[in-house]
């Protein structure tokens, strides 16, 4: 039995999943994460064969979540349900730790091929994700977030989903000066002189919930 565990801060998509995932023989829910923080708790205590992980959630989101999973060397392999196709943020989390990486747009039998080839010890990335990183190899376009470290790119997808100084510092376990400090920084890398202007960048480039980039 391949035992997953649900990472996803919206209930009906958690429900919606765990229901579907359950009617297979060979695969049960053993639990539910509504954040990173919870996800990261959640698989050191049930330690799940398949972590299915939403990047854009509350707190430290996926893809600090992913990094911390892989580093916790308990077994569990993270499986990304993600909007983002940008190949900026997919090579990130395959350099996260990330198994596998399936489009929100993909279809229940995908999801499930993908839990079991990872269960197996496979890696799996959807077509039309693979296709967009063979694709930066040869595009002279970069994302304007690849200037970003680890570090800044995190902070910069917690200001653009609408999370204050005070709770970035709370959630990073950072000081307000210190998250002010990569703030500015990001400001600077990315040629942006506010939260509003680097939102409307992150629009473009899919770091906003329901949308992606247009390019």
């Amino acid at each position: 039995m391949i035992r997953v565990l649900i990472a996803d801060d919206h209930h009906l998509v958690r429900t919606s999943i765990a229901h579907l995932l359950n009617a297979e023989e060979d695969i049960s829910v053993i639990g539910e994460a509504v954040d990173g923080e919870d996800a990261i708790a959640q698989t050191r205590d049930l330690r799940p064969d398949i972590v299915l992980m939403d990047i854009r959630m509350p707190g430290i989101g996926g893809l600090e979540a992913t990094r911390k999973i892989n580093r916790g060397a308990n077994g569990s392999r993270v499986l990304v349900l993600t909007a983002f196709l940008e190949e900026t943020f997919a090579q990130r989390l395959l350099d996260a730790g990330a198994f596998g990486l399936i489009s929100k747009g993909s279809q229940h039998n995908e999801m499930v091929t993908a839990i079991r080839r990872i269960f197996a010890g496979q890696r799996y990335i959807s077509p039309e994700i693979a296709q967009r990183l063979v694709l930066s190899r040869i595009d002279a376009l970069a994302n304007p977030f690849d200037e970003l470290s680890q570090r800044e790119l995190q902070v910069a997808m917690m200001i653009v989903n609408c999370q204050k100084v005070a709770e970035i510092s709370d959630r990073l376990f950072l000081s307000p000066k210190t998250v002010n400090t990569y703030r500015y920084r990001i400001f600077e890398k990315l040629s942006v002189n506010s939260d509003v202007e680097l939102t409307h960048l992150g629009l473009r480039h899919g770091l906003v919930d329901g949308f992606a980039s247009a390019d």
